[in-house]
Order: C-alpha cells, then structure tokens, then sequence
C-alpha cells in the first residue's frame, strides 16, 4: 500500500516536471522559498485554505486553483495616473510609464499605469511530497502588461526606440524580462526538511528575494528598488534573474544561509558571463517584537546592462532633442562587486524597515574591441561594437577605467491602521563619485564645468514614495501611490528634466 501511494506522488512529480518542459521552460529548475525570507513573491496572493469549488467563490474567498500539488496563481494591477515629467507609454517595458525618470521624461501627462505595486503574472507553482522528507519543488511564470497583453521585455524596449528623437521616445527601460513565456520564473529542484532546498534554472538573485522582504515597498515600480532592477541585480538589472542558475538554502533554527551562482553566460540567454552570490541572515527576538536581518555579498563578470545615448552639449543636457535621429543603444559591460546589508523590526501593527547597498563597478574581463564583434542579447538582438551606422548599436567596455562607487540606503515604515488598511512610508538616497577620471564629453565639458556634463560625474538621486492600501476582499485591494525623485549631477546626464512627481490609483487582483 505505502509502495502504491509512493509511485502515485512520484508519478505527480514527473508529470509536474513534463508540464514545465512543454510549457517551455526548456528543463530548468528553481527554487521553493516559501519557509523562509525571502517569502513568496509579492505577486502571489495568501493560499486559501481549499480548491475553488466556484466561479463566485474563486472571485470573493481566499480559495486556491491547485490540484495534485500544482496551483495556478496570477495577478492583474491595472490604475491611472499623472506625472509632473511623464513619458509615453510602452506596452514592452516592466513598469509601462517612468515613475522614475527616465532621459525622455518631460512635461506634464495622465497615463495608464499598470504593474504600479507589482508585476501582472500568470503561473503555476508546484510542490509534490515525494516522501515525508523530500518534495519536488518548482514555478513556471509569465510577466506582461495587462492593458497590451504583450509579455514584458525590457531591452526589447530600449531596441524598439533607436533612431527615435528623445523627447518622442516611449517610457523604454532595460530590464531583465526578455519576452519569453518563462520570463518570470522557469525553474525546478528538491527540497528536504533538513538538508534544504537545491534548485536550477531562471530564477533571481539572493538580492532580488530579499528586497522582496527588506523594501517598505515590495520591489514596487513606486521604489527605484523595484522600477530599477539594477539593484536586484547587483548592479545590472539584466542580471536580477539568470537563465541558467544554481540556488541552495538552508535553514538552521532561528539562521538562513542561501548560495546563487550562474553557469552559462550569453549564449545561454544570461547577461553575464558568470556570477556568484552568497547569504547569511537570521531572525532575532529584540525588545517586544522580531529583527530579521540578512546580509548577501556577490560578484558578477562581463554584466550588461543596454540604454540609448545621443548628442549632448558640454553641459550634458541633449541637443535637438525634437528632431535628432542619432539615438544609438549601447551596451556596457561592467564586473560588479556588491554587498547589501538589510534589516526588518516586527512589533505588533508595525514594521520598520533599512538597508544599505554598496556596488563596485569596474571594466569587464573580456572587453569588445574589434569593430563589429559581439553578441545577442538575452531578447534576441545582436549587439556589436561600433556598430552604430549598421544597427544602430554599440558596446562600451571602457566605461570604469576608473572604478565607479554606488551607495544606495533606505528606510521605512508600514502600518497596519485597520486588520485591511495599510499605510507605507519610504525613503531613499542613491549616490555615485566622479569616475571620469577629467573626461570630457562631445562638447568639450568636464565635470568641473558642470556636474552633469557625462554620466561618470559625481551624482545622487533622492527619492520620497507613499501607498495607502486597502485589501477589501482577500484576493482585492485597490490603493492610492504618491512619488516624488530628484536627480543631481551625474546621474542626470543627457535627461530632459530632472524630477517627477507621480500621483497613482489603481485596482489589483490576486489569486
């Protein structure tokens, strides 16, 4: 009888592994993390208790789509907004508009706004007992835009763009969607109740799951934690997710240890050519309530990262931005070194939240110099260096000659009012030393001349958000987002405009 029992869960577990392999996940494997920080993603609404036995019961109660250890789960966030410096609309990029700035961003626009507090999704998660110890763990998921129906892709974006005046450009953003049916998550692996959780495929980084804890804001697109995956990413948002990934946790009473690293580079649709990352952290009875802490160290070689650049003047702000066609979609590599340091405190309705985010960018191992060499990018474009008259892109491997210095700090609140009103407060400071080393520009201007003359100039961002929440049905809620961010130096180079404010409402469904 145990035998006969033993054969039907592994038989489910092989049948989950064929659901992944024809649903195109190409065999990849990842991870099950929902005993531990980081939770599950955001984007995953609570599991009922029960299968849905209605239609009415799926739309109004918390009960779950599963069967035979496979659920179905997805979310729709679709709202309205307006910003003070806004760009147009793209149905490819991760967050649709630029809460944040973007080069284009200017003047005053009511635009659609989906995936304001998280990504629309669609997929299936998957844990099947296979023993009492052992369970086949994995997830399958697709990120798009709800009001186009196309499915994310960030350099997709950026490459649609090209040759387009800047102040016409769309909201493009690079990111680490790429278009494909298992762009969220397209992974499988074991997981034992004492020895962990093993798992491979295209899954995110040990940073990217902990902003999911440590942001006050989830990784929202209203936290440039979230609008910018380069921070995921630890440094490059293309590398906030590998395709070809290795992951291990462990828990050990009240301590977690977690181990990432990619094989694979391009060729494997990954935006690197390795990468390593590692992970300690803990919770902790402090006072009245519980410290949870975490601290991730990682390393990523030849990173990528894909953005559009043109003619600027000598203090860097775009010439003929109406009418120049000059736009080209460059790509710098970068090796990265990154350290984050992070921290939650839990006391009855309230939860306060900081991190802290150091980032060493130099230039990359394996540098592009001969004129037209390169590669194809994660969404299928070929990339090549001075190839600017013949596509319409470039690479730079030269851009940290000197070494660029990233901090990022932040810190916030969220306060439960009622048992389903939530308040969440944030704020965050970005800064950057000059790397330029005494360039200059196209136009002879330096950053002595002016602090925005090139993008290596000395820089910071600052930024304000709020959300105010309000889940009235457990699979509904439907809040209200305010943003404000400035850029300064540096980081405002070849931009139309250096501040937005973003005002949002909008409607979210989970399930």
């Amino acid at each position: 009888m145990r035998m006969d029992k033993a054969m039907k869960k592994f038989g489910a577990a092989a049948a989950s592994v064929a659901f992944i392999l024809i649903s195109g996940a190409g065999g990849t494997f990842a991870a099950d993390l929902n005993a531990q920080p980081p939770s599950r993603p955001v984007t995953i609404a609570p599991a009922g208790p029960t299968s849905c036995a209605s239609i009415t019961g799926f739309f109004m109660t918390d009960c779950q789509l599963s069967w035979y250890g496979v659920r179905f789960y997805g979310a729709l966030d679709g709202g309205f907004g307006y910003e003070t410096n806004g760009a147009r609309f793209d149905k490819f990029a991760s967050s649709s508009v630029n809460t944040y700035m973007g080069k284009s961003n200017l003047g005053g626009k009511f635009l659609p706004t989906p995936n304001v507090l998280s990504l629309s999704v669609a997929g299936f998660d998957i844990r099947e007992q296979i023993s009492q110890d052992w369970a086949f763990v994995g997830r399958i998921e697709v990120q798009f835009d709800p009001y186009a129906l196309e499915i994310l892709n960030g350099p997709r974006s950026v490459y649609n763009n090209i040759g387009v005046p800047l102040a016409r450009q769309s909201a493009a953003g690079d990111s680490n969607s790429q278009g494909a049916i298992y762009d969220g998550a397209g992974y499988a692996g074991l997981s034992n109740t004492t020895l962990g959780t093993l798992t491979a495929g295209r899954q995110g980084t040990l940073v990217a799951d902990a902003l999911l804890v440590y942001d006050p804001n989830t990784r929202a697109s209203i936290s440039p934690l979230g609008f910018f995956g380069s921070y995921a990413g630890g440094g490059d948002t293309e590398d906030s997710k590998a395709t070809t990934s290795i992951k291990y946790r462990l828990i050990h009473q009240n301590y977690r240890f977690g181990l990432y690293g990619q094989v694979g580079g391009y060729d494997q649709g990954n935006a690197s050519r390795g990468a390593f990352q590692g992970d300690i952290g803990g919770d902790f009875k402090v006072g009245p309530g519980l410290l949870t802490a975490d601290v991730i160290g990682g390393y990523t070689k030849d990173a990528v990262t894909v953005g559009l650049s043109g003619p600027t003047n000598m203090f860097g702000y775009p010439t003929n931005p109406y009418t120049s066609t000059s736009e080209v979609m460059s790509a710098t590599l970068s090796n990265n070194t990154s350290v984050m340091v992070a921290a939650k405190y839990t006391v009855d309705q309230l939860k306060l939240y900081a991190g802290y985010q150091f980032v060493d960018f130099a230039n990359p191992s394996d540098p592009y110099t001969t004129t037209g060499t390169g590669f194809t990018n994660i969404s299928g474009e070929f990339l090549c260096f001075n190839c600017g008259a013949v596509n319409g892109t470039n690479i730079s491997s030269t851009a940290y000659t000197h070494h660029k210095l990233q901090n990022l700090a932040w810190v916030g609140a969220k306060y439960l009012i009622t048992p389903t009103l939530e308040l969440t407060g944030a704020y965050y400071h970005v800064s950057q030393n000059d790397f330029s080393g005494g360039g200059k520009n196209g136009s002879g201007g330096t950053c002595a001349l002016a602090s925005t003359a090139l993008f290596s100039c000395a820089g910071s961002l600052n930024s304000g958000a709020a959300v105010l929440d309000w889940t009235f049905s457990p699979k509904w809620d439907t809040y209200v987002t305010t943003v404000y961010e400035r850029l300064n130096g540096g980081l405002n180079n070849g931009y139309l405009a250096n501040n937005n404010w973003s005002t949002m409402a909008g409607l979210r469904f989970r399930w």
